[in-house]
């Protein structure tokens, strides 16, 4: 009985409320169509062409004079530029070269050209300028840098502010010249013999702007570094430096107990032994400081700035090469240095190539350890007389390449090393010798006749088998390599060396040539890029060839000739990293000196 009033009541309702239906439908279609215009917005449309319209409609008062985008007017000289700084972008190391590669359309060597249009006004709207070609005539090469346009309204303010900025970057890039020129000139080499006492003979030197080695310590136990073994001499007697505000060598006495002279005037504190410092006092070339009472060192300076010539030309080029024409570039893995004059060896210099395997690593350590060593021997006066009255540096050579080796700790990388050490007596004669392990060879031409300088130690070669016969463990026949290895002689891969003792970093040293300007002598050394295509008569040929075509442009000969050599390597496809050095003993002509090359 319950259940029949409630069923009545609902019925109720929905007939006195049948007339609402309609409305409330009406209702729910209107909230389906706002959910959908905020869905997809429609206005947007309508507010664009609003804003195309305002634009077009002030045209006429916002829109200056430009006629056109000032276009770089040399597209060559852009492309160059930029070619340019790809070549000369900084590579993996001192020594190496790496190819970088555009991303430009100007790359794949397409140039995409902007069709032509009729004339359309140019707007200028908020911060971004938007510019049109008004002569159909002209196109523009897509990637190409466009230029500011010209604003023929400019305020004054603007003007001064540019100009004053431009007198500011001049300003700064000729203070950095200005000080890049001052640092070249104040460069200066000090060079300390020991002259009397237990330490007699040994030699040191070291340059001004070496940081690394600065101040120098003079005593009788390490770590000084001119170790003078004389029992009147303190552990720590004396310290050396040079002074950047004076741009002059300086000599303090370190409290010794001795004391320090400098031409025979004390330089140390008044009271000897007290411990206390001496003041700093100025050295100059010929002065001789005493240690003690028996100990003598003589002191000699020398500019060091760049403009120190070498005698002979000196060509140095370097390409990482390719394996196939036009592909990705081989990592480079040579090395090529030279130094001359050796520091405290001013007659002798020093020129070398390394050429790695597994990595850089190994010959760029070699490079730079090789000089050092023989710098080190022939610092030694008895040594450096001895080689000038033998005219033969071979145990100077021989033992530097054992040193080298022996500081190098590279278990899994390797390197050959081709080092020529020349010399001159003093009187424009000049003498070379050259010692090598590994593939990379020099030759030289002497008189017009070939001499070969170096020896191949690759496994597969005559001298190198009948050495590896000699051990007791021959090789077999048509066996060409050792561990996966086509050397035998190398420096580096201690690993390979532990695991067979047929390899070995015993240098190859040739005998003495003279080289002599009036029958146009010369030398080459080069990485076996170039001698797997260019054979020794070919070359000799080359620079012959191109000796005659340049007869007028002296002074730019050796570089020149280095490159043509180059050239010949890359035309013939080589597959391997190239390197070559050029000395060219026929001309005056003399090059700028670095101390790292």
């Amino acid at each position: 009985m319950a259940k029949q009033p409630m069923v009545a009541v609902v019925a109720g309702i929905v007939t006195a409320n049948g007339g609402l239906l309609p409305y409330l439908l009406l209702l729910m279609l209107l909230l389906i169509l706002i959910i959908i215009l905020i869905a997809c917005r429609p206005w947007r449309f309508f507010a664009r062409n609003y804003r195309s319209r305002t634009i077009k409609a002030t045209t006429s008062s916002d829109v200056q004079d430009v006629e056109r985008p000032l276009i770089s007017q040399d597209s060559d000289e852009v492309d160059s530029n930029i070619d340019e700084h790809h070549r000369n972008s900084p590579s993996e190391g001192p020594y190496h070269q790496t190819d970088g590669h555009l991303s430009s359309h100007q790359n794949h060597g397409h140039k995409h050209r902007l069709p032509p249009r009729p004339p359309q006004v140019k707007v200028s709207h908020g911060d971004s300028l938007i510019l049109d070609i008004s002569d159909p005539s002209e196109s523009v090469v897509v990637g190409q840098t466009l230029k500011r346009p010209l604003v023929i309204k400019e305020s004054a303010g603007d003007e001064d502010y540019g100009a004053k900025e431009d007198i500011s970057n001049k300003s700064r890039i000729k203070s950095d010249n200005d000080s890049s020129r001052r640092t070249a000139d104040q460069r200066s080499i000090l060079t300390l013999e020991v002259i009397s006492g237990p330490s007699r003979g040994a030699r040191y030197s070291v340059q001004s702007t070496n940081k690394s080695k600065l101040p120098l310590t003079l005593g009788r136990v390490s770590p000084s570094d001119v170790l003078v073994t004389d029992s009147e001499v303190s552990g720590k007697h004396a310290k050396i430096n040079w002074n950047l505000n004076k741009l002059k060598w300086e000599v303090v006495d370190m409290g010794s107990l001795n004391g320090t002279l400098l031409n025979s005037k004390a330089v140390h504190h008044p009271e000897t032994g007290s411990r206390h410092w001496g003041d700093p006092v100025e050295l100059n070339s010929g002065d001789i400081i005493t240690l003690g009472t028996t100990s003598k060192i003589s002191v000699e300076i020398a500019s060091g700035g760049l403009n120190r010539k070498i005698p002979f030309g000196v060509g140095v080029v370097s390409d990482p090469m390719s394996v196939r024409r036009g592909g990705k570039k081989l990592p480079m893995e040579d090395v090529c240095y030279y130094q001359w004059p050796l520091p405290g060896a001013h007659q002798f210099g020093l020129f070398g190539i390394c050429d790695g395997h597994g990595g850089a690593a190994a010959a760029t350590s070699a490079s730079k350890i090789m000089p050092e060593m023989v710098t080190r021997i022939l610092s030694d006066t008895l040594r450096r007389e001895n080689v000038l009255s033998r005219c033969d540096a071979s145990d100077v050579l021989k033992e530097a390449f054992s040193e080298t080796e022996a500081q190098m700790d590279h278990l899994y990388e390797g390197c050959t090393a081709t080092v020529l050490l020349i010399w001159g007596d003093g009187h424009d004669n000049y003498f070379a010798q050259c010692a090598n392990v590994g593939d990379s060879a020099c030759i030289a031409s002497v008189k017009g006749q070939q001499v070969k300088m170096s020896e191949d130690h690759r496994v597969a070669s005559y001298n190198e088998r009948m050495r590896i016969q000699a051990t007791g463990e021959p090789l077999k026949d048509g066996e060409t390599r050792l561990c996966g290895l086509n050397l035998a002689r190398m420096l580096g891969d201690k690993f390979l060396k532990q695991q067979d003792a047929r390899f070995s970093c015993e240098p190859y040293i040739s005998q003495v040539v003279y080289m002599n300007s009036e029958t146009q002598d010369f030398a080459i050394i080069a990485s076996d890029g170039f001698w797997d295509v260019v054979n020794s008569k070919k070359a000799i040929q080359l620079v012959h060839q191109t000796r005659e075509k340049n007869v007028v442009e002296v002074y730019s000969s050796a570089e020149k000739i280095a490159k043509v050599l180059l050239s010949e390597a890359r035309a013939q496809r080589t597959k391997d990293n190239t390197s070559i050095i050029f000395l060219d003993f026929d001309t005056n002509q003399t090059i700028t000196t670095n101390d790292d090359v």
